[in-house]
């Protein structure tokens, strides 16, 4: 069984950023998705809200079951920094190089946590592709991005979204006012609101939960109350960063001794790892990593995987950032590592496959013409 690749350029979430800029006039965009060609456009992205997950849950988000629209793919891995990446750049992962939570640093020896950051990595080099906030900003746009003040300074803020104006806001009442007000400035607005709490109820209690669900109707008002207050001349497209599921195996990478001959380090998540060979082992941890995971993954060598299209056009310099081997459950496992990342032990949500249930994302939307 062969792995689903990302629909780079012909339907995922890069093509979406490319898109509202080809929709808000902004030269030199792709206008690969037949969004509404309008002066103002706000995306809205939900954390965790899954093309499979929503369709499944009617009931609980009847505004957002009755938007016109369909799936798009995220990229791979189809998490959050990788797919924020996209958004945020319209390139794809093997381009802007945000390619999972965990990557190698090349040279150094050593994984960035690319949520959490760390000084030694200056994220606008890190990450060097212009924003579409910046692309949009040089065309007179006004811009604003909209989610919690924790984020505002993060390192991959500066990643993704510098060239926006990053505001502050605490609660859904935040979200919507502040998105009303940044949409009527100027005369184009491109603005993102983005909103984590659905992904992080599903981490924390898995998203088969009564928890997640009851989450999900708080979304369904967001969304609701975003098209409420759109100005004339202005759209909502509602989308996600990744899917989500809850695995019902576990296997702990740092106690099969299999798995860790001739590792180096152990990159990725769960459900998309990275492993790294030490010098002259990485033959043999990809068949050993064949050998043990064969059944319940897609084992891929890291020339294979960029071959097969996982990571869409991938340039220079990046190639490094990924595992000799790249290894992605089709079933519900979960590659855990009780000594290197312990905090995985209590999430019952996750998510990084390439499966459908966590590669694809919606895109609905709303318009006032």
């Amino acid at each position: 069984m062969s792995a689903p690749v990302p629909r780079y350029g012909a339907g995922a979430l890069a093509d979406l950023a490319g898109s509202v800029l080809a929709s808000l006039g902004v030269p030199g965009a792709a206008a690969v998705l037949d969004l509404p060609e309008l002066p103002r456009a706000c995306v809205l992205i939900v954390d965790g809200l899954g093309w499979e997950l929503l369709r499944a849950h009617p009931e609980e988000a009847p505004f957002l079951a009755s938007l016109p629209g369909g799936p798009l793919t995220a990229g791979f891995p189809s998490t959050t920094v990788t797919s924020l990446g996209s958004l945020g750049t319209a390139a794809t992962p093997g381009e802007h190089g945000l390619l999972g939570v965990q990557v190698a640093v090349p040279g150094t020896g050593r994984l960035l946590n690319c949520l959490r950051w760390d000084g030694q990595v200056e994220p606008m080099e890190f990450q060097p592709v212009p924003t579409v906030y910046e692309r949009a900003a040089a065309d007179g746009v006004r811009t604003a991005y909209i989610g919690s003040p924790a984020f505002r300074r993060s390192s991959l803020t500066v990643a993704t979204a510098r060239g926006a104006d990053y505001l502050g806001a605490v609660g859904l009442g935040q979200l919507v006012g502040r998105a009303r007000t940044a949409l009527r400035e100027g005369d184009r607005a491109f603005v993102t609101v983005y909103h984590s709490d659905l992904d992080s109820t599903g981490h924390r209690f898995g998203c088969g939960s009564e928890s997640w669900r009851e989450q999900l109707r708080f979304v369904d008002l967001l969304a609701e109350r975003l098209a409420a207050a759109l100005p004339d001349g202005a759209a909502l497209h509602v989308t996600a960063d990744h899917g989500m599921v809850d695995p019902d195996e576990r296997l702990d990478v740092d106690a099969t001794p299999a798995l860790t001959a001739g590792l180096a380090l152990l990159g990725g998540d769960a459900r998309a790892r990275y492993a790294y060979a030490a010098g002259g082992a990485a033959a043999d941890l990809l068949d050993a990593w064949r050998e043990v995971l064969g059944d319940r993954c897609w084992v891929a060598g890291r020339d294979e995987a960029i071959a097969a299209g996982w990571f869409g056009t991938v340039g220079p310099g990046m190639a490094e950032r990924i595992g000799d081997v790249v290894a992605v459950p089709f079933t519900g496992l979960a590659l855990v590592a009780s000594e290197r990342e312990p905090w995985l032990e209590s999430m019952v949500g996750m998510h990084g496959s390439l499966v459908p249930a966590e590669l694809l994302v919606p895109l609905l939307t709303a318009a006032r013409t």
